[in-house]
């Protein structure tokens, strides 16, 4: 074989190589495109193995391997986060036979291990959690909130358990007097040592005075069927005293002066984390009705927090709860319908308008002529000119009716604006020259034309929407060309402008936005056209009328109404002026509940003595139902009324 022979017999086999390969790339970028991947990955691996030295279809398995491995790992990440580990696992194993290397696919295998370990772990402890074992709880958990902070479920847990096992900073000692009955006491002129002497050895509570309390100061008292807590309070408020409960049998008792508050008064620390609600109008409602002065506010997380008295941060609790609800939302079903009809007719002969009859020498200036050109009367020194077309003969009718609908839907907060523009932003140049230097610019500034929208809801109790509507429907009606090239846009608009009221579901129809044209013009040879029959040979006729109109239709439908909340979250009992938050008289703050009624102990008026008040509280220690005891006037025993 001849060595040209041999180079020819190597060139076709590469020709022949080359169109395989490009039959394999071809087929298989076919599989891709047809959603196979898999089956695309096979064959470019199988031809690469036949043929190791085809770069193109190496890199052409290379791009594709890549493009597979990015969709399949992101498929396996979003099936992990939502708990299938199933599909996730064999994403991931599917990876791992083409890229066995691939440290993301091995990551994963071990997320979805450690998740799968970790949600056995918490529902272990959640079965703890219903059996009440919070501590065993707690500790299951702590391993998986340690490997992953983040775990949803572990979180939740966690926070039951806190609330279960921490205790609360806020707690209101509650006073267990020895005696449960109602009690009826009247005392006439007694030192104030003496009336908490008598509740003490009637109700078992030690009072313990501070020593700016004036205990030899005479007061009255005079009560019938009240609770030990009742009298309590009365006793402090006649003498312009108050109380703080130390335990559930101590009672410390102090003057009510600003000082003395400032004193014995503890104060209390709570953040608030609004979800809803503007922290800046909270903390204002706050100041104003609670009459707290140490607010502090941070707007990037929401946070409200307060330092008051236990009863204030109480008090704060429900107006915050009262106003940290969430935004109603409405959506907006909204329909656009544009109806234009068109109807034109084009009919006549167009003869042409001008004839112009000139003289043009041999120089070839028009009106130009030497008087040897005027002696030799030549022909071609007068010239006609017609406007052309010379004849135009016009056959034309055109119907045309046109549907533009616009259908979006937008969700919107309560108050809140939502703007929808379909259409488009046409470029307008303006070009500004300097007075000296002669230098020019340009700025483009954009008119939006089209269809804008523009809705602003506001949401009523019972399911009822109010809604401020703005329409605009504009186009171009011509373009007006300056005479240093400028151009500049005559715009049609039509608006419309209601505020309406709808409930929910309901659907109302705004339209009559109606532009109607009719256009008729006729060009006609002077004299000839004005014929009454003949006279349509001698003219053309243009008819040419347009009717538009505007239909919007809306539809509000409410994601999440406004709620009117029950009675005991907007009226509650806010204290005095001077103590925000105490509530009044025989509300029963600090004490526990009164049981139901058993027969009074009477404390008889009389003159106080050392052996009245030890007699008066053996009596009310013995008596029991149904003989009511009676404590007399630190004297004698007293029969009861009965």
């Amino acid at each position: 074989m001849t060595r040209s022979m041999r180079c020819l017999a190597a060139l076709a086999f590469l020709f022949v190589v080359g169109c395989a390969g490009h039959t394999v790339v071809d087929e298989a970028r076919k599989q891709f495109n047809d959603g196979n991947g898999d089956e695309a990955l096979a064959l470019l691996q199988q031809a690469a193995k036949q043929n190791p030295n085809d770069l193109a279809v190496r890199g052409e398995y290379f791009r594709l391997r890549e493009l597979m491995v990015a969709q399949w790992l992101a498929q396996a990440e979003v099936l992990r986060q939502a708990g299938q580990y199933e599909g996730a696992e064999a994403l991931y194993r599917r990876v791992q036979a083409h890229d066995a290397a691939n440290s993301r696919a091995a990551a994963g295998l071990t997320q979805i291990e450690a998740d799968r370990r970790h949600r056995a772990l918490v529902a272990t402890a959640e079965q703890l959690v219903k059996a009440g074992k919070y501590r065993e709880a707690q500790d299951v958990l702590r391993p998986v909130l340690t490997e992953n902070p983040q775990q949803r479920d572990a979180r939740r847990l966690q926070r039951t358990i806190d609330d279960k096992l921490v205790k609360p900073v806020i707690v209101t000692v509650q006073l267990r007097p020895s005696i449960l009955k109602p009690i009826s006491i009247e005392l006439r002129e007694v030192t104030v040592r003496n009336v908490f002497e008598v509740l003490q050895r009637a109700s078992g509570i030690n009072f313990v005075f501070d020593r700016d309390v004036r205990t030899d100061q005479r007061t009255s008292i005079a009560l019938r069927d009240a609770t030990i807590e009742d009298a309590i309070r009365m006793a402090l408020l006649t003498n312009q005293l108050e109380q703080k409960v130390l335990n559930e049998n101590t009672v410390f008792v102090f003057p009510n002066t600003p000082q003395k508050l400032r004193e014995y008064q503890e104060l209390v620390v709570k953040g608030f984390y609004l979800a809803n609600a503007d922290v800046k109008q909270t903390a204002n409602m706050i100041r104003t009705l609670v009459k707290t002065r140490d607010v502090f506010i941070d707007e990037k997380i929401n946070l409200l927090v307060i330092k008051d008295t236990p009863a204030a941060i109480r008090l704060a609790e429900r107006l915050i709860a009262a106003q940290d609800l969430a935004e109603p939302e409405v959506m907006l079903e909204v329909e656009v319908l544009e109806v234009t009809r068109r109807r034109l007719l084009e009919l006549g002969l167009r003869f042409p308008q001008s004839l112009a009859v000139g003289l043009v020498g041999a120089a070839g200036t028009a009106g130009t002529v030497t008087l040897r050109e005027w002696h030799d009367h030549k022909s071609d020194l007068v010239r006609l000119t017609f406007t052309d077309p010379l004849f135009l003969f016009s056959l034309h009718q055109q119907d045309g009716r046109t549907n533009v609908l616009a259908n979006p839907r937008i969700r919107v907060k309560n108050k809140e604006k939502a703007r929808i523009h379909i259409g488009d932003r046409v470029p307008v140049i303006t070009t500004t020259a300097a007075a000296t230097g002669g230098f020019v610019s340009e700025s483009v500034t954009y008119l939006d034309v089209g269809l804008k929208l523009e809705v602003e809801p506001q949401i009523f109790l019972e399911d009822e929407v109010g809604i401020k509507v703005g329409l605009e429907v504009s186009n171009i009606g011509s373009t007006i060309t300056s005479t240093s090239g400028t151009r500049t846009y005559q715009i049609g608009t039509r608006n419309a402008t209601t505020n309406l009221r709808l409930r929910d579901g309901e659907t109302q129809v705004l339209a009559g936005l109606i532009s109607d044209e009719d256009r008729r013009t006729a060009d006609r040879v002077p004299g000839l056209g004005d014929l009454p029959v003949a006279g349509r040979l001698f003219s053309s006729t243009s008819d040419d009328a347009t009717r538009s109109e505007i239909v919007l239709l809306i539809t509000p439908r409410l994601q999440r109404t406004l709620a009117r909340p029950d009675a005991g979250s907007v009226e509650f009992a806010a204290g005095t002026e001077a103590q925000t938050g105490i509530p009044r008289l025989g509300g029963g703050a600090g004490i526990s509940a009164s049981p139901p009624f058993e027969p009074p102990v009477t404390v008889a008026p009389g003159t106080p003595s050392e052996e009245g008040v030890a007699a008066g509280a053996a009596a009310a220690r013995a008596a029991q139902p149904p003989a009511p005891a009676v404590l007399v006037p630190f004297g004698g025993v007293k029969p009861s009324p009965e």
